[in-house]
């Protein structure tokens, strides 16, 4: 591999770490990086699985923090994430790239759609339970099971394609959770690590000979560190700067998505 494709993928992994540690798109610059530099889809896609579990491990760990008081979702939502990631990397390694390609532009513009509207679907949840005389930090069995589903949809997502699959996340917890973004995207680590860790695994017992192990390696190393670091000064972020910075990215990856 010529060095300056290392040096391409190495700090394409440390801008995904980053940004996934913040938002959860970072798929979005490796993946286009490895098509780039002349690698297959799939292979981009099953390289830049394996090389981001690293960067979601240091993300994961800078918002442990705030993964306090969580557990009780959590413990519904990690098998959902696990049993959606198996789906979706069958599906990877048994449908055409194009059948889930095809309609990411549409899920990612719902997706930011909701992070938008975030807010005033929470403020109109409050004022029901409210009325109600219930708190308004009451999680209803109907949007728990909603919340459920959604996040088994957004892991058979993740462990087909993986990109932008925590702006996804952020947009189903943001309209059904009484949470602020902070805590949603600290979650939104763990639940897309465990995607990412699944797929990985899926894709070494069952295609080892189709990963390129030297990018999934710069991958890791770079995301390792970009992990850290958008853990760091993405928990500096006000809610409003949080939702600016995935709107931003989100719409950047679009276009980016939209031109491989």
């Amino acid at each position: 591999m010529p060095v300056i494709d290392m040096v391409l993928i190495a700090l394409a992994g440390v801008g995904a770490g980053a940004i996934n540690a913040i938002v959860g798109s970072g798929t979005l610059i490796t993946f286009p990086t490895l098509v780039a530099l002349g690698y297959p889809p799939v292979t981009s896609t099953m390289s830049n699985a394996v090389g981001l579990v690293a960067g979601g491990m240091s993300g994961t760990w800078g918002y442990r923090r705030e993964l306090r008081g969580q557990w009780h979702r959590l413990r519904w939502q990690i098998p959902a994430s696990l049993v959606g990631a198996l789906s979706g990397a069958w599906l990877l390694l048994h449908l055409p790239e194009k059948v889930f390609t095809q309609v990411v532009p549409g899920l990612l513009v719902a997706a930011l759609a909701l992070v938008v509207v975030g807010p005033r679907i929470q403020a109109w949840a409050r004022r029901r339970a409210e009325q109600s005389g219930r708190s308004a930090d009451h999680v209803s069995a109907a949007r728990m099971v909603a919340l459920v589903a959604g996040t088994f949809a957004v892991g058979v997502y993740g462990g087909y394609f993986t990109a932008a699959q925590g702006i996804l996340l952020i947009a189903v917890m943001g309209a059904l959770l009484p949470e602020d973004m902070q805590r949603m995207n600290a979650a939104k680590n763990v639940l897309s690590l465990i995607v990412n860790i699944v797929a990985a695994v899926a894709y070494t017992l069952v295609a080892f000979d189709r990963i390129s192990w030297a990018a999934a390696g710069l991958i890791a190393a770079g995301s390792l560190i970009g992990g850290f670091f958008g853990a760091h000064y993405g928990r500096r972020l006000s809610q409003n700067a949080l939702r600016a910075v995935i709107v931003v990215v989100g719409l950047i990856g679009l276009w980016r998505l939209m031109a491989v």
